[in-house]
C-alpha cells in the first residue's frame, strides 16, 4: 500500500471530495477517478524529483521521472532502464588548423607558411551525445599544414610556403612566394577561414612573401634586390591571425610565417610571423636559421621551418558539463562556462 489522496466523484464509492488513506510506507500516491491529476492553471513550474545517479529509487518501475544531478539531464525509466530524454545546450567553438610550413631553402629564398585555417561560432549539442575532434598537426617544410575537424566543419590547413621561383600552397591562410618568382604569386586562403599569402615583387628581388594569416594577407618582399642587410616596414612578415577571447583570454591564432629575407652577410634582422603563432623567416646572415610557428596556434612556419599544430576549444555551461572526455583535453573555467582546449584529438560527451 502506499498514502493516498484521492479526488473521488462519488460514482463508485458514494463519497464525493477528496478522501484520504494513509499507511507507513512513505509514498504518497495522487489518485482521481477522472484519469486526470492536472496542474494547468499554474503558471510557474512544477519541480520533479532531482538527485544523484546514486540516489535513483531501489525499485524503479516504467514511467518514472527525475532530474539526474550527476549528470545533468532528464531521464525516464523505461523497460529496466534509465533513459536520457534529448535534449540540448549550446556551445562556442574554435577550430584552428595546422599551420603551413615555410619553403624549404635556408637561404632566405622561400616564401613563409600560412597560417592554418580559423573557424569559431555556436553549436548546439545533444545531451548524451558524443562530439569527436581531430587536430591537425604542422605542416613540414613545403608541405600543408593538416585540417581540424569538429561539429561537421574543417578547418582547413595553412598552405606551404614555395622555394626560391615558385608560388606559395592555398590553404586555409595562402603560403608566401619564393623571392624570384617573377609572376608568382602567394597562395590563396579558404574564405571564412584566412586570407592570400604575399608575392615576390621580381626576379633578383631582396626577399619572399610572407604567409598569409587568419586575419589578413602576408606582406610582399622587397624590391631592391638585396642592397640593404635589414627587412625595412612590413615587406616579408606574415599577416597577423584572428583574436578569440573564448578561454577568458584574449589569444591570437593562425598567423602566416615570415618570408626569407635576402641581407648578406650583415644581415641581423629577419621578416617577422604575424600574430598568432606565425614563425620568424630565415636569411643568409650570420645567423639565418629562422623559427618554426608556434605549436597549438596554427601559426605559419618562417622560410625553412615548421608551421605550429592547431588546436580546438569549446566552452560549454558549467551547470551542464558533464565531464566526459576523451584525449585528455585541458580543463579550466572562465565565469559561468567550462572550457575544454584539445591539443590532440580527442571526444566530448554531451
Amino acid at each position: 500500500m502506499t498514502s493516498i489522496i484521492k479526488a473521488d466523484s462519488g460514482a463508485v464509492s458514494g463519497i464525493t471530495g477528496i478522501t484520504q488513506t494513509a499507511d507507513n510506507t512513505g509514498t504518497l500516491e495522487l489518485q482521481a477517478t477522472s484519469g486526470i491529476v492536472t496542474a494547468q492553471n499554474v503558471t510557474g513550474a512544477l519541480a520533479i524529483p532531482s538527485g544523484t545517479t546514486a540516489q535513483r529509487p531501489s525499485s524503479p518501475v516504467n514511467g518514472m521521472q527525475r532530474w539526474n544531478s550527476t549528470t545533468n539531464v532528464y531521464e525516464v525509466y523505461v523497460n529496466g532502464s534509465w533513459v536520457t530524454l534529448a535534449s540540448g545546450y549550446q556551445a562556442s567553438y574554435l577550430l584552428v588548423a595546422g599551420g603551413g610550413g615555410g619553403g624549404s631553402d635556408t637561404s632566405g629564398n622561400s616564401g613563409g607558411g600560412g597560417g592554418g585555417g580559423v573557424l569559431s561560432g555556436s553549436a548546439t549539442l545533444s545531451a548524451g551525445t558524443t562530439y569527436s575532434f581531430t587536430v591537425g598537426a604542422g605542416g613540414g617544410t613545403n608541405s600543408n599544414g593538416s585540417n581540424s575537424t569538429g561539429f561537421s566543419l574543417t578547418a582547413t590547413g595553412g598552405g606551404a610556403g614555395a622555394n626560391y621561383a615558385g608560388t606559395g600552397s592555398n590553404g586555409g591562410s595562402g603560403g608566401g612566394s619564393g623571392r624570384d618568382a617573377g609572376t608568382g604569386k602567394g597562395g590563396s586562403g579558404t574564405s571564412g577561414q584566412g586570407f592570400a599569402g604575399g608575392s615576390a615583387s621580381g626576379t633578383s628581388a631582396s626577399s619572399a612573401g610572407g604567409g598569409g594569416g587568419a586575419g589578413m594577407v602576408g606582406y610582399n618582399g622587397a624590391t631592391d634586390g638585396g642592397s640593404f642587410p635589414n627587412p625595412t616596414g612590413n615587406s616579408s612578415k606574415g599577416g597577423n591571425g584572428v583574436s578569440s577571447s573564448i578561454t577568458g583570454t584574449a589569444t591570437y591564432y593562425g598567423g602566416g610565417g615570415g618570408g626569407g629575407w635576402q641581407g648578406g652577410s650583415s644581415q641581423t634582422q629577419y621578416a617577422a610571423g604575424g600574430l598568432g603563432g606565425g614563425g620568424t623567416g630565415n636569411g643568409n646572415g650570420s645567423s639565418p636559421n629562422g623559427t618554426s610557428g608556434t605549436v597549438n596556434t596554427g601559426g605559419g612556419g618562417g622560410s625553412g621551418n615548421s608551421g605550429g599544430s592547431g588546436v580546438i576549444i569549446i566552452s560549454v555551461p558549467t551547470s551542464l558539463y558533464t565531464g566526459t572526455t576523451t584525449g585528455s583535453p585541458t580543463v579550466t573555467t572562465s565565469g559561468s562556462n567550462t572550457i575544454l582546449t584539445f591539443t590532440a584529438s580527442g571526444s566530448y560527451t554531451a
